[in-house]
C-alpha cells in the first residue's frame, strides 16, 4: 500500500519538496509533519536511487529530502527477503532550542510498485489484510531499530514516521514500544491502511447506515459467542489490559476521506465514540475486528494491531479528482491543503 512512481520529478525536492520550509519551527504542528512526510519521501527514494544505480553518487535524488531540514542519515533497513530498502534512521544535526525537535526519526516507505520490490510488499500489504503484520520481519527489524535509537537519545528524542504500508509498521512497532516498555513515541502515520470497508465512502446514506448496522450486529454476536469459552474470556481480559495501556498514547493519523485504504478509521473512531458506554461487548467489539475473532477461534494468530484507542486525526478537506491522488504522500507538505484536526480518545469504550 503506496503508490507507484511515475517521473523522476517526484523524486526531486527542488520540484516536488516543501521548499517553503526554509526555517521549521519545531513548535509548529504543519512543520513537523511536513519534516516527518518530507522523511518517509527520502527514504521511498533511497530505494529508487538503488534500483536506477543513482546511489553513492552526485546523481543520487534522495539526500536533500532530508538535508534541507538538517538531519543525517546513519541507518538503511534493508528487507531481508528481497533486499530492498524499507526504511531509514535519521539523526538531526543540531537540535531546536524549542524542545520540539526529535534527535533521531525512524522513516517506513510504502509499497512501490517497481520490479525489484513490488512482490514483497504485496505480500506485506496482504499481512496487513489478515491482520497478521506483526510477524513480519520488517516489523521485528524496524522495532529493534527502534529499540536502539531509544537507549542512544531517550524516547521523548525519538519519532517514528511512516506511509501506506510504512506507517501499518510504524504503527505496529510503535504499540510494542508502548506495550513491552512503556514509552510513547512521537509518531506521525500517513495515509495508515485500516482493513476494512470504508463505509463513509458509500453515497447513499441509508445503504451506509445499514452496512454499519449489519457490521455491528454480526460483531457483536462473534463477539458474544467468543466471550463464551474461557480460553477467549481470558483473551478478553488481556486485550482489555492493553487498550488500557495503550490509551494514553496518542498518535498523529493523516487521513484523507477520499483515500479508500486509510478512510476507514474516520468511521473507527465516529462510531465507536458513538457507543462510548455500550457495554462489555461494545468494547470487545471495538477493539477487535471480525476476521481477527474467526482467525482466533480457529487457533491463527491474528492481531488488529490497526485498533487503537487514541490518536490526533488530521483529514485533507481538499478535494481529490482521483485515489492515486488522495493516496499521495506530497499532500501532506502542500501549502494548500485544507486540513482539519480532531483528537479522539476513547476511553469509554
Amino acid at each position: 500500500m503506496g503508490y507507484a512512481w511515475e517521473e523522476d520529478e517526484r523524486e526531486n525536492f527542488n520540484v516536488a519538496g516543501p521548499l517553503h520550509l526554509t526555517a521549521v519551527d519545531w513548535s509548529n504542528f504543519r512543520h513537523r509533519s511536513s519534516v516527518a512526510a518530507s522523511l518517509v519521501e527520502g527514504t521511498y527514494i533511497l530505494e529508487m536511487d538503488w534500483q536506477k544505480r543513482r546511489h553513492g553518487g552526485p546523481r543520487a535524488k534522495a539526500p536533500l529530502w532530508w538535508e534541507f531540514f538538517g538531519f543525517k542519515l546513519i541507518q538503511v533497513l534493508v528487507d531481508r527477503e528481497d533486499q530492498s530498502i524499507f526504511g531509514a534512521v535519521y539523526e538531526l544535526k543540531f537540535s531546536s532550542q524549542t524542545g520540539k525537535s526529535p534527535k533521531q526519526v525512524i522513516a517506513f516507505r510504502g509499497t512501490l510498485m517497481k520490479c525489484k520490490s513490488w512482490s514483497q510488499d504485496i505480500r506485506l500489504d496482504r499481512h496487513i489484510v489478515q491482520n497478521t503484520l506483526h510477524n513480519s520481519n520488517r516489523v521485528h527489524d524496524g522495532l529493534q531499530a527502534v529499540q536502539t535509537a531509544v537507549s542512544k537519545v531517550g524516547a521523548k528524542n525519538v519519532w517514528l514516521t511512516g506511509h501506506s504500508l510504512g506507517s501499518a509498521i510504524a504503527l505496529v512497532v510503535g504499540r510494542n514500544m508502548v506495550l513491552k516498555m512503556g514509552y510513547h513515541l512521537e509518531t506521525y502515520l500517513f495515509n495508515p491502511p485500516f482493513a476494512s470497508l470504508p463505509i463513509q465512502l458509500i453515497k447513499n446514506p441509508k445503504l451506509r447506515e445499514g452496512i454499519h448496522f449489519v457490521r455491528t450486529v454480526v460483531k457483536a454476536g462473534v463477539a458474544v459467542a467468543a466471550m463464551s469459552s474461557s480460553a477467549h474470556n481470558n483473551k478478553i481480559v488481556e486485550d482489555d489490559e492493553e487498550f488500557s495501556v495503550l490509551f494514553p498514547w496518542i498518535p498523529y493519523l493523516f487521513i484523507n476521506p477520499s483515500d479508500p485504504i486509510c478512510a476507514g478509521y474516520l468511521e473507527y473512531f465516529q462510531q465507536w465514540e458513538k457507543m462510548a458506554g455500550a457495554g462489555e461487548i461494545a468494547r470487545f467489539a471495538a477493539r477487535n475486528s471480525i476476521k481477527s475473532m474467526v482467525w482466533n477461534a480457529m487457533g491463527k494468530d491474528s492481531k488488529p494491531s490497526h485498533l487503537i484507542p487514541s490518536a490526533y486525526v488530521t483529514m485533507n478537506l481538499k478535494r481529490s479528482p482521483d485515489l492515486e491522488t488522495a493516496h499521495k504522500l506530497s499532500q501532506w507538505w502542500r501549502p494548500d491543503s485544507k486540513l482539519d484536526y480532531k483528537l479522539y480518545r476513547l476511553d469509554n469504550v
